[in-house]
Protein backbone atom coordinates (compact mmCIF):
# COMPACT_ATOMS: atom_id res chain seq x y z
CA UNK A 1 0.00 0.00 0.00
CA UNK A 2 3.34 2.35 0.83
CA UNK A 3 4.00 2.28 -2.95
CA UNK A 4 0.79 3.27 -4.09
CA UNK A 5 0.85 6.17 -2.17
CA UNK A 6 4.60 7.17 -3.12
CA UNK A 7 3.61 6.76 -6.76
CA UNK A 8 0.39 9.43 -6.23
CA UNK A 9 2.52 11.72 -4.40
CA UNK A 10 5.20 12.43 -7.11
CA UNK A 11 2.41 12.37 -9.93
CA UNK A 12 0.00 15.04 -7.73
CA UNK A 13 2.25 18.54 -8.94
CA UNK A 14 1.44 16.97 -12.46
CA UNK A 15 -1.39 16.73 -12.28
CA UNK A 16 -1.81 19.94 -10.86
CA UNK A 17 -0.07 21.47 -13.89
CA UNK A 18 -2.50 20.04 -16.35
CA UNK A 19 -5.61 21.20 -14.28
CA UNK A 20 -3.98 25.04 -14.39
CA UNK A 21 -2.79 24.71 -17.97
CA UNK A 22 -6.21 23.86 -19.26
CA UNK A 23 -7.70 26.62 -17.39
CA UNK A 24 -4.99 29.42 -18.50
CA UNK A 25 -4.65 27.35 -22.29
CA UNK A 26 -8.26 27.59 -23.56
CA UNK A 27 -8.63 25.13 -27.36
CA UNK A 28 -8.83 28.36 -28.83
CA UNK A 29 -5.54 29.80 -28.20
CA UNK A 30 -4.31 26.33 -29.01
CA UNK A 31 -5.29 25.84 -32.12
CA UNK A 32 -5.05 29.77 -33.06
CA UNK A 33 -1.31 28.58 -32.12
CA UNK A 34 -1.22 25.82 -34.21
CA UNK A 35 -3.30 27.71 -37.07
CA UNK A 36 -0.18 30.67 -36.64
CA UNK A 37 2.70 28.20 -36.53
CA UNK A 38 1.78 25.96 -39.24
CA UNK A 39 0.89 28.66 -41.92
CA UNK A 40 3.92 30.56 -40.94
CA UNK A 41 5.67 27.27 -42.62
CA UNK A 42 4.17 27.17 -45.50
CA UNK A 43 3.66 30.89 -46.10
CA UNK A 44 6.95 31.57 -45.95
CA UNK A 45 8.28 28.78 -48.02
CA UNK A 46 5.30 29.73 -50.95
CA UNK A 47 7.34 33.29 -50.58
CA UNK A 48 10.76 32.13 -51.48
CA UNK A 49 9.05 30.36 -54.92
CA UNK A 50 8.17 33.64 -56.48
CA UNK A 51 8.69 36.96 -57.24
CA UNK A 52 6.30 40.08 -56.39
CA UNK A 53 2.97 38.58 -55.43
CA UNK A 54 2.66 35.02 -57.37
CA UNK A 55 5.18 35.24 -60.40
CA UNK A 56 6.71 31.92 -60.40
CA UNK A 57 10.70 32.24 -60.31
CA UNK A 58 12.79 30.36 -62.96
CA UNK A 59 14.25 28.76 -60.20
CA UNK A 60 11.55 27.35 -58.83
CA UNK A 61 10.60 25.65 -62.30
CA UNK A 62 14.28 24.20 -61.79
CA UNK A 63 13.56 23.22 -58.10
CA UNK A 64 10.56 21.26 -59.46
CA UNK A 65 12.15 19.64 -62.67
CA UNK A 66 15.14 18.33 -60.02
CA UNK A 67 15.05 17.98 -56.78
CA UNK A 68 11.05 18.20 -56.05
CA UNK A 69 9.91 16.26 -59.54
CA UNK A 70 6.94 14.55 -58.85
CA UNK A 71 5.17 11.43 -60.78
CA UNK A 72 2.70 11.98 -62.54
CA UNK A 73 2.20 15.91 -62.62
CA UNK A 74 4.78 17.79 -65.12
CA UNK A 75 6.67 20.46 -63.60
CA UNK A 76 5.35 23.13 -64.38
CA UNK A 77 2.23 22.43 -63.06
CA UNK A 78 3.17 21.07 -59.56
CA UNK A 79 5.34 24.09 -59.20
CA UNK A 80 2.16 26.39 -60.00
CA UNK A 81 0.24 24.54 -57.30
CA UNK A 82 2.60 24.34 -54.87
CA UNK A 83 3.23 28.25 -54.84
CA UNK A 84 -0.70 29.28 -54.80
CA UNK A 85 -1.36 26.65 -52.31
CA UNK A 86 1.58 27.73 -49.81
CA UNK A 87 -0.05 30.88 -50.14
CA UNK A 88 -3.65 30.28 -50.48
CA UNK A 89 -3.91 27.49 -47.67
CA UNK A 90 -2.00 29.50 -44.54
CA UNK A 91 -4.04 32.69 -45.44
CA UNK A 92 -7.19 30.67 -44.95
CA UNK A 93 -5.37 29.17 -41.49
CA UNK A 94 -4.88 32.95 -40.35
CA UNK A 95 -8.31 33.98 -40.92
CA UNK A 96 -9.70 30.29 -39.38
CA UNK A 97 -11.84 30.48 -42.87
CA UNK A 98 -12.22 27.18 -43.96
CA UNK A 99 -9.97 25.75 -41.19
CA UNK A 100 -10.49 22.13 -41.71
CA UNK A 101 -9.83 22.38 -45.71
CA UNK A 102 -7.21 24.06 -45.67
CA UNK A 103 -5.06 22.06 -42.84
CA UNK A 104 -6.51 19.21 -45.34
CA UNK A 105 -4.48 20.61 -47.62
CA UNK A 106 -1.50 21.46 -46.06
CA UNK A 107 -0.97 17.80 -44.21
CA UNK A 108 -1.79 16.53 -48.57
CA UNK A 109 0.90 18.65 -49.36
CA UNK A 110 3.36 17.55 -46.14
CA UNK A 111 2.67 13.84 -46.93
CA UNK A 112 3.13 14.26 -50.78
CA UNK A 113 6.68 16.30 -49.56
CA UNK A 114 7.35 13.21 -47.37
CA UNK A 115 6.81 10.41 -49.39
CA UNK A 116 8.09 11.39 -53.08
CA UNK A 117 10.46 14.51 -52.58
CA UNK A 118 12.29 14.31 -48.65
CA UNK A 119 11.37 11.05 -46.67
CA UNK A 120 14.10 11.64 -44.29
CA UNK A 121 12.29 14.20 -43.10
CA UNK A 122 9.97 12.64 -41.25
CA UNK A 123 10.66 14.38 -37.84
CA UNK A 124 9.58 17.42 -39.63
CA UNK A 125 6.96 16.41 -41.31
CA UNK A 126 5.46 14.91 -38.19
CA UNK A 127 5.72 18.15 -36.31
CA UNK A 128 3.78 19.50 -39.39
CA UNK A 129 1.60 17.03 -38.97
CA UNK A 130 0.95 17.61 -35.36
CA UNK A 131 -0.30 20.64 -35.89
CA UNK A 132 -2.74 19.97 -38.81
CA UNK A 133 -4.40 17.43 -37.02
CA UNK A 134 -6.28 18.76 -34.49
CA UNK A 135 -7.35 21.43 -36.72
CA UNK A 136 -8.81 18.87 -39.21
CA UNK A 137 -10.44 16.95 -35.73
CA UNK A 138 -11.85 20.20 -33.68
CA UNK A 139 -11.98 22.90 -36.31
CA UNK A 140 -9.99 26.47 -35.82
CA UNK A 141 -11.64 27.38 -32.36
CA UNK A 142 -13.91 29.82 -31.25
CA UNK A 143 -11.16 32.58 -32.78
CA UNK A 144 -12.06 31.98 -36.55
CA UNK A 145 -14.47 33.00 -39.12
CA UNK A 146 -15.75 29.93 -39.18
CA UNK A 147 -17.31 30.31 -35.85
CA UNK A 148 -18.52 33.87 -37.00
CA UNK A 149 -19.97 32.50 -40.40
CA UNK A 150 -21.52 29.35 -38.77
CA UNK A 151 -18.56 26.74 -41.02
CA UNK A 152 -18.19 23.75 -39.79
Amino acid sequence: MTSVVAGAAWRAPFSGLGRIASKVLPDSLLLLAARLGAAAVFFQSGRTKVEGILTITPSTYELFRTEYALPLIPPQIAAHLAAYSEHLFPILLVLGLFTRVAAAALLGMTLVIEIFVYPDAWPTHLSWAALFLPLIAKGGGAWTLDRLLRIP
